[in-house]
């Protein structure tokens, strides 16, 4: 069985969206279902049908996130050892060697990556490059714009 990567901080976002989707999001959907089915005629309820491509939604959503957290390998980043390489888990403090621009970039699970919130997922083009690289250590990485290469600055487990 194949582990997925999760930071702890990504694990509970997942259980609690698993939580909002069971107690709520899941009896809503029966409830508007109820509410349909009370109009009469199925055949031509545009809410009946709504309502059933909803409830789908949600039963399948509720099976992906079960299945990710049966599967996670959850990491606690500030428990890591890595003696100062990028790896799962870690903030990297990076600087764009031609731009001269400066990033922080934490590396997490493809559920938890948010660039705007400074998180990028392992899968990433950035994040291979970046894993197992210490602070000094150049990385390219292969953009669509073409190569670029960006220097580590400092690899902080928090």
């Amino acid at each position: 069985m194949i582990k997925t990567p999760l930071t702890v901080n990504g694990a509970e976002l997942l259980r609690v969206e698993l939580h909002r989707l069971k107690t709520v999001d899941r009896p809503n959907v029966i409830a508007a279902i109820a509410e349909a089915r009370s109009h009469g005629d199925l055949s031509e309820n545009a809410e009946y049908d709504a309502a059933k491509e909803r409830q789908g939604f949600v039963e399948g959503r509720i099976a992906e996130v079960e299945s990710k957290l049966s599967t996670a390998q959850i990491i606690d980043p500030k428990t890591l050892d890595a003696d100062g390489r990028c790896v799962f888990g870690a903030t990297v403090d990076l600087e764009d060697l031609a731009s001269g621009a400066r990033v922080v970039y934490q590396i997490v699970g493809e559920d938890e990556a948010d660039l705007k919130a400074g998180k990028i997922s392992i899968n990433s083009p950035i994040a291979r490059a970046l894993v197992g690289k210490f602070a000094g250590d150049v990385a390219e990485v292969q953009a669509p714009g073409g190569v670029r290469e960006y220097e580590v600055i400092d690899v902080r487990y928090i």
